[in-house]
């Protein structure tokens, strides 16, 4: 069976770093960063009081009170950028079959905000329970799939996934082989987190994995320096309009870019910690590469999951070295975390389309915060403090979760 093209026709993003498509590019290449202090809740008792939340977002510009009440914020949020992206697309100016469109989003905590409400006037009053009548849809992880559906009359595959951080790279990739597989025509997908509350930031401080340069939290993200001491929760929904190539053609989309391949792998190693070899970041790239059909030396440019933490940005970058071996300096290595913090399950949606970005624009964003490089990843060709021009004909998006969860998307040129 000859598998179909799938290529990219639609982008849509709300991010720390810009609420639009065309925001969130021109951000990422002038190297602007997400940080702020948290307005969310009181952060004093916190080990971090910073984040990079959304600024200047009202959801009511989008959907009236009633409406905004029956989602969870990360709903919310999905629904924005994937009107975004579906406006772009023009798939509503097309003569498509909506039973053939689908809509497939990650997200590594889902509703979680909506459950904080209650539990907060449960333990603050007289025990009494006040549960909403949209308490459960709101609180489910599929929902923000199942809303852009309802809003667009999408009638194809409907689901949510979850694999932590890399959540939103596993709703790509299976959206990617609905497509590939002629099930689908068009697939809505990317991902979506609204995390910024309090037993998040104070469950990955006890961690020991969020960054406390409270001091100086402009630079606190900074992957692969040496001096890196955690990462920056962000927060925000990045979505992509995959579809079939010629269904594409025939309805003159523009095309951003083609998935060339895709990996999946397991680390089986730790519920938290990287393999410190990367040998589970390492298979997951070579099955990327070979899914299409392209030599080691091909790969111009990788978009790394890049936290920022000490041994997760050391095993990343060994596995890199261990797969390209001599060609590894030729990769122009980045991460868009230093300017977005950490967008959880809709991480590898706004990384995507950075590569994305990439590959169509022939420039890649820099990785920002960068002053003394850790010594074991001098042979990483690191993009430093400033967006650089280079042809880049095929680039890997990596994604990485709790739970030894690894993600490669390979997009390149159409």
């Amino acid at each position: 069976m000859k598998l179909k093209r799938v290529v990219v026709t639609g982008l849509g993003a709300l991010t720390p770093i810009g609420n639009s498509y065309p925001a969130f590019r021109e951000a990422l290449l002038q190297g602007v960063n997400g940080a702020n202090p948290i307005t969310k809740f009181d952060p004093e008792k916190f080990k971090t009081k910073f984040a990079c939340e959304l600024k200047d977002f009202d959801i009511l510009e989008f959907l009236d009170k009633k409406e905004s009440r029956k989602i969870d914020t990360s709903s919310q949020y999905a629904l924005v950028a994937a009107t975004e992206a579906i406006k772009q697309s023009g798939l509503l100016d097309s003569d498509i079959n909506k039973e053939r469109v689908g809509v497939i989003l990650g997200t590594g905590i889902g509703g979680v905000p909506t459950v904080m409400e209650p539990l907060r006037d449960f333990f603050s009053s007289d025990g009494t329970p006040r549960f909403g009548p949209f308490f459960v849809p709101r609180v489910m992880a599929d929902m923000m799939a199942g809303t852009i559906s309802i809003q667009f009359g999408f009638k194809g595959p409907n689901y949510a996934t979850t694999s932590a951080c890399a959540s939103a790279a596993n709703a790509i990739i299976d959206a990617c082989h609905f497509i590939q597989l002629g099930k689908t025509d068009v697939v809505i997908t990317g991902g979506s987190e609204a995390c910024i509350i309090e037993p998040v930031i104070g469950g990955f401080n006890s961690m020991h994995a969020l960054s406390t340069r409270n001091d100086d939290y402009k630079t606190a993200s900074r992957p692969f320096d040496l001096h890196r001491d955690g990462f920056v929760m962000g927060e925000g929904a990045a979505i992509l309009v995959l579809e079939e190539l010629e269904h594409a053609k025939r309805r003159g989309a523009t095309i951003y870019a083609e998935i060339g391949g895709t990996g999946l792998s397991a680390d089986a190693y730790h519920i938290t910690a990287p393999q410190p070899d990367g040998d589970g970041a390492m298979n997951c790239m070579k099955q990327a590469i070979q899914d299409a059909n392209l030599q080691l030396t091909d790969i111009d440019h990788i978009n790394t999951h890049g936290t920022s933490t000490p041994p997760g940005d050391l095993a990343e970058c060994s596995a890199i070295s261990n797969l390209f071996g001599g060609h590894t300096p030729n990769i122009l290595i980045n991460s868009t975390k230093s300017m977005t913090g950490h967008l959880l399950g809709a991480a590898a949606a706004a990384e995507a389309i950075a590569t994305i970005i990439a590959v169509n624009e022939d420039i890649v964003p820099p990785t920002i915060n960068h002053f003394e490089t850790d010594p074991a990843l001098r042979n990483m060709n690191i993009v430093k403090n400033a967006a650089m021009k280079k042809t880049v004909k095929a680039a890997i998006s990596n994604s990485f979760g709790f739970g030894g969860h690894n993600a490669s998307i390979l997009f390149k040129k159409y």
